[in-house]
């Protein structure tokens, strides 16, 4: 079913989005769940659709795995190529934290083929990552730790030409886990706006999540390369059905949170394509068996991915636990009799209200699954190629007007009381990374970033109301500089109705690792494994095609990936 196939009487359902309100709240925001719009998906398809091959030109590694590697894969008629170094590392120097100097490897997305050149002189810089030296044929820089216990645990195995222990896989689930994916320009290599205007790269982090996409399967080739030269006599390659329980691990922390509160139009874009797509979805008057059917297959997917979901953190814990309740009442309920029913979609999301958040944000991804042929298009909106617009002729009485009907979370603060201030936002001088510092405890917040939005609305509408409404802006900012943020920030709800986080981000309540599982989540990561309110572990492509899997019919069903088994 496409667009134009839906009826026009249905019509106002399809423009009826959720309200800013219901979706632009932390608690929401962060029960959400990957969908087939998140980038990861968005990527896989069209290396699919463009049935891309991974090539290795160069593997130059000795029996303990250390030394370098490339691959390549031309995508959007252009080649890219992950370059990879896989170096020593002592093991009191292994840590995850983003001060780290040195990792088990580094890697490069470098834009077309490198030559020997090329190549030496990555190997002199890669390794060093924040502290090297790049050039614009560099789009992304990332570096990555073996997971100590499964990566020798699986070169074991395979030397005794044995698979590696389903339970060891099912609980890490990776082999390495990234510590850093920079792109845009960071370090001296390409900016984004050089790629731009490329298709395969212009969605939101495309380069990104080639390049991660690539890093899986060299860690794949890695351990199958130690164990057979361990070995060679009894070794065994790794199952595909492990491998694409494998995906690459990542630790996520406060550097990622600000990033969608500055870049708010960004967010509406993600916000709003997910939001569109839902609405298409509910305007569905009927669905026919085999949409039902895939339906019914993804439930029972996504009740064992739950089942298989298990974190040491008790908060997400409790609500996981919570959610699988929740989704075996749903399964109970929809039954193919009660989905050939008029309007299944929407009767599905409106009788949803009366589970958990994080079950009515699951059952939002799962009725989109099935629905690609109507809602992919929409993976090409979620780019911002215009940025935030100052209007300086706006008068004061329509930005006051904007500011109350798109604020009126913020204007109901008091921040008159010390929990409305408890945090304040800073960039660490030691790697100017951002962190949450607590006001009356610490340090620092004579040097607070402005990501007090809240507070700057309030103030600003102060402001506003005891001046002329029929001044301009401009003339305003004159005497008021200090409101230019927050002015450019309101002209911009105008348009953008999902660009606003609606919470007090430096109240006590204020929970970051809701922002980190959101912006995860249009990622295409699942499983977020919290290890405190500042910072998660999650596990990217797990369940993803492998190189090989590229062209084949079935690459785009890995939703909610499950643990699969040797057989």
């Amino acid at each position: 079913m496409t667009l134009a196939d839906l009826p026009q009487e249905q019509t106002h359902l399809k423009a009826s989005l959720r309200s800013p309100d219901e979706v632009m709240n932390l608690t929401r925001m962060g029960s959400a769940f990957p969908t087939r719009l998140s980038f990861m998906r968005v990527l896989v398809r069209r290396l699919s659709n463009e049935n891309a091959e991974v090539t290795r030109p160069v593997w130059e590694m000795d029996e303990d795995g250390y030394g370098s590697a490339v691959y390549s894969v031309q995508l959007g008629g252009k080649i890219y190529s992950l370059v990879a170094f896989s170096t020593p590392l002592d093991p009191e120097r292994r840590t995850d934290r983003v001060i780290a100097e040195a990792w088990d490897a580094s890697f490069t997305l470098f834009d077309g083929v490198p030559n020997r050149q090329d190549l030496d002189r990555l190997e002199a810089q890669a390794p060093k990552q924040e502290a090297g030296r790049f050039e614009a044929s560099e789009l992304v820089l990332s570096r990555a730790n073996k997971s100590v216990r499964l990566f020798e645990h699986v070169v074991d195995c395979l030397s005794k030409g044995e698979q590696p222990d389903t339970d060891m896989i099912g609980s890490i689930g990776y082999l390495m886990r990234t510590t850093a994916v920079y792109g845009n320009g960071k370090f001296g290599f390409s900016d984004r706006v050089q790629i731009a205007d490329r298709t395969a790269l212009a969605g939101p982090f495309q380069a990104e999540m080639l390049t991660v996409w690539l890093i899986r399967g060299f860690t794949h080739d890695l351990v199958e390369h130690i164990a057979e030269a361990r070995n060679p006599q009894k070794f065994v390659p790794l199952a595909k059905e492990v491998k694409r329980t494998l995906g690459i691990g990542n630790s996520t922390g406060l550097g990622m949170a600000p990033f969608l509160i500055k870049h708010n139009i960004l967010l509406n874009n993600w916000m709003k394509a997910r939001e569109t797509a839902l609405a298409r979805v509910r305007a569905i008057g009927s669905s026919d068996t085999s949409i039902i059917n895939q339906v019914r297959e993804l439930l029972t997917r996504a009740l064992l991915h739950v089942d298989q979901w298990n974190v040491d953190d008790q908060r997400q814990m409790n609500r996981i636990e919570v959610l699988r309740t929740d989704l075996v009442e749903v399964d109970y309920l929809i039954t193919p009799s009660w989905l050939e029913l008029p309007n299944p979609w929407d009767r599905l999301i409106t009788i949803s209200a009366k589970w958990s958040i994080e079950c009515q944000e699951l059952i939002v991804a799962l009725v989109l699954e099935p629905h690609g042929e109507l809602i992919d298009d929409l993976s090409d909106r979620m780019a911002d190629n215009e940025g935030q617009r100052l209007v300086p002729s706006m008068a004061l009485q329509e930005l006051l007007q904007l500011l109350e009907q798109n604020y009126q979370w913020a204007l109901d603060v008091d921040f008159e009381h010390p929990e409305a201030t408890t945090f304040f936002w800073y960039t660490s001088e030691e790697k100017l990374e951002p962190r949450l510092g607590i006001r009356l405890e610490e340090l620092g917040a004579d040097l607070e970033l402005p990501l007090d939005i809240a507070r700057q609305a309030k103030a600003f509408h102060q402001d506003l109301s005891s001046n002329d409404p029929h001044q301009t802006i401009a003339m305003f900012l004159l005497a008021h500089p200090q409101h230019r943020h927050i002015a450019r920030r309101v002209q911009t709800s105008e348009h953008h109705p999902y660009s606003e986080i609606k919470n007090n981000l430096i109240g006590a309540d204020c929970m970051p690792l809701d922002i980190l599982r959101c912006k995860l989540s249009f990622f295409g990561a699942a499983k977020c494994d919290p290890k405190s309110n500042l910072w998660t572990r999650i596990n990217m492509y797990q369940g993803a095609p492998l190189f090989e899997d590229i062209g084949n019919t079935n690459t785009d069903n890995w939703w909610l990936p499950i643990q699969e088994t040797a057989r």
